[in-house]
């Protein structure tokens, strides 16, 4: 597996095995040490064989010494997870147990607990009593609980509590990985975009991150002195000119760039990527003297601005975008970076949501086009089929900068089918196949005065996928927006002309979300009626669970989504500080709302919601974004 590029340890989850803590003569505590302990390792087991960090090394899990009966215990547990680095911690026990003497006092830990459905003992009533003491300390932790009684020797984890462990591990994984890393913004705003306009109190507040900020100017520089990698960079140009094949050059013969124009451009954005890396990470190879730039700035996800004053002069991000993304290039299968186009914090920030929860890498994009089976047929003469149909139409997304190239579904999984895999399993022939579905066009001239090229490939696969969108709301905070669905293979000559009447030498994938037939979810027209901004990213698989578990953890409402009900189930509302209070408000209100709008009475109802959260909920549910399910705020989630 690869090394950690990133400064700090991945997150360690500690399992805490808690028990009945008493003796005596009918020795209850001795009579559930072993269940108990046994609970504990089958925990560890399935998150070591199924969770992976984002370098593909196995999730390490610590197991306390002994059982945690009274105070004593748990105080030698807290000191051992101290050592050991834990960052998580899952509370398991198939009893009753001494609540407020047995719990995770730790502040900074994510806390999830396990009660064993079983009927000898009562660790349905442990887990609810631990819970209301969590609630009450400002504690949050997630219950999980299963649907089916066990017998009191069972030693499996039933289905159902897999995906509940699994979820909650995936989710605190990433939370935990997130923090104190930073986001890396190369320049600043892009062309007035909105969420290009840096937060980084949004970034500190809810993710646990800073903000670190450079000029575009310093990839100049640094080419200019010499501060790169040179032996990396002329294997990278090397590999480049050898795998990445130019396309077509779309624009007028008078305004082209000449060849010996397109092979600077080639090597200028091949040296551009070498130099984002060192931004990224650092790198021990740059020159003597170069010790300061050796560092890097630490950063999980970031973003370049680009337009326009560097694209009007200098070659593009693209090429950089699409293969940073991408989860390889010349040294062969390795990590996928973040690197947002245009600098869209936000869309970055959904990429990395996407990213540490799958390990695969994201497709940046426009949401450019709704197109209804009407105006299908129109333009084309074709009937839409399978999901499309289903959809009631689907939605083009395309961009020119950064798709990941893994995006073009030409990997495939055992049966033949599309897929985007995580990097460990990028075997050479996946990586080949998705550079030969790759050309990468002379950029269009008018967009990018500078030049470059933009990748362009068809997703020419039908795959799961995830979009998803993060915005902030004033008064509000952040609130995401997902929509699972799939991407739509089309004929060719049909794909071929909706393509060629937007930008035909950029990424194309078309999506068509699953409908639910409520709120948002009534139509594909629907779904891009009510999207937050001109960008999403789309992560491969149905990952909503796993989304809304994410944003829990991190006090982030869900303002949109489709994820099936019984991946869905809650509620304990948690009361913190103002924005966890309007979030908790929400959940409230969203089950008082069906089909009319909010009335002055139930404004008046909850007399100390502030003002703001009420406009937010008017405004939301006129335009239907809320219904008796559309807005969660999970935490602490009740599984």
């Amino acid at each position: 597996m690869a090394t950690n590029r990133l400064i700090g340890d991945y997150p360690v989850i500690g399992i805490r095995p808690t028990i009945d803590g008493r003796r005596g003569v009918l020795k209850v505590r001795e009579s559930l040490e072993e269940q108990t302990m046994g609970m504990a390792k089958a925990a560890a087991k399935l998150f070591t064989e199924n969770l992976k960090y984002s370098n593909g090394e196995p999730v390490k899990v610590v197991i306390a010494d002994t059982t945690i009966g009274r105070v004593p215990e748990a105080a030698a547990c807290a000191e051992k997870f101290k050592k050991e680095g834990v960052d998580i911690t899952l509370t398991v026990t198939p009893c009753w147990c001494y609540g407020s003497e047995t719990m995770d006092m730790d502040p900074k830990t994510i806390k999830g607990v396990w009660g064993f459905n079983g009927t000898e003992r009562p660790g349905a009533v442990y887990l609810a009593s631990v819970l209301a003491s969590h609630a009450q300390k400002g504690l949050p932790a997630f219950g999980i609980y299963g649907h089916d009684v066990q017998n009191a020797d069972a030693t499996d984890i039933p289905e159902d509590v897999q995906e509940k462990l699994l979820r909650f591990g995936r989710a605190a994984v990433a939370v935990a990985t997130m923090r104190g890393k930073s986001y890396l913004q190369i320049g600043s705003i892009t062309m007035g975009i909105a969420g290009s306009i840096i937060s980084p109190e949004f970034f500190e507040e809810y993710l646990g991150m800073r903000v670190e900020s450079v000029d575009e100017v310093e990839i100049i520089r640094r080419m200019t002195e010499g501060i790169y990698d040179h032996a990396e960079f002329e294997k990278a140009l090397k590999w480049t000119k050898e795998n990445c094949k130019q396309g077509f050059d779309k624009n007028p013969d008078f305004c082209r760039k000449t060849d010996a124009e397109k092979e600077e451009a080639w090597e200028f954005v091949v040296k551009m990527m070498c130099i984002i890396k060192d931004l990224y990470n650092g790198n021990k190879n740059l020159p003597e003297g170069c010790e300061e730039e050796q560092l890097g700035h630490n950063a999980i996800a970031g973003g370049f601005q680009g337009q326009r004053q560097w694209t009007d002069f200098y070659p593009n991000c693209d090429f950089p975008e699409a293969m940073m993304n991408s989860s390889f290039d010349w040294n062969g299968a390795r990590e996928p970076y973040v690197l947002a186009t245009e600098n869209d914090t936000l869309n970055g920030v959904g990429m990395l949501f996407g990213k540490l929860l799958t390990n695969t890498a994201q497709i940046f994009a426009d949401v450019r086009t709704y197109w209804s089976p009407e105006a299908v047929k129109q333009a084309t003469g074709y009937e839409l089929e399978g999901v499309a149909k289903e959809s009631k139409g689907f939605i083009h997304l395309i961009n020119s900068g950064a798709a990941c190239i893994d995006a073009c579904g030409e990997a495939k999984d055992e049966n033949g089918n599309g897929v985007i895999k995580p990097f460990w399993e990028m075997t050479e022939k996946d990586q080949k196949a998705c550079l030969d579905a790759t050309e990468w066009c002379p950029a269009d001239n008018g967009y990018f005065r500078g030049g470059g090229f933009s990748s362009r490939f068809l997703t020419n696969s039908e795959m799961p996928v995830t979009m998803v969108r993060l915005n902030l709301v004033k008064g509000l905070g952040p609130v995401l927006q997902i929509a699972e669905g799939w991407t739509v293979k089309l004929p060719d000559e049909v794909s071929d002309k909706l393509w060629k009447r937007t930008d035909y030498t950029w990424p194309c994938t078309w999506f068509a979300p699953r409908l639910t037939g409520e709120g948002a979810f009534k139509s594909a027209y629907d779904v891009m009626n009510n999207w937050g901004a001109n960008h999403g990213a789309i992560s491969y698989g149905h990952i909503g669970a796993d989304l809304i578990t994410l944003c829990s953890m991190l006090r982030i409402p869900v303002c949109m989504q489709n994820v099936p009900e019984d991946k869905i189930r809650l509620y304990m509302p948690y009361f913190d500080n103002s924005i966890i209070l309007k979030a908790a408000l929400i959940i409230i209100l969203s089950s008082r709302i069906n089909d009319t709008y909010l009335s002055y009475s139930d404004s008046l109802y909850f007399e100390h919601v502030e003002k703001s959260c009420i406009l937010f909920i008017r405004l939301a549910h006129r335009n239907n974004h809320i219904n008796n399910r559309i807005i969660h705020f999970l935490f602490p989630y009740r599984f």
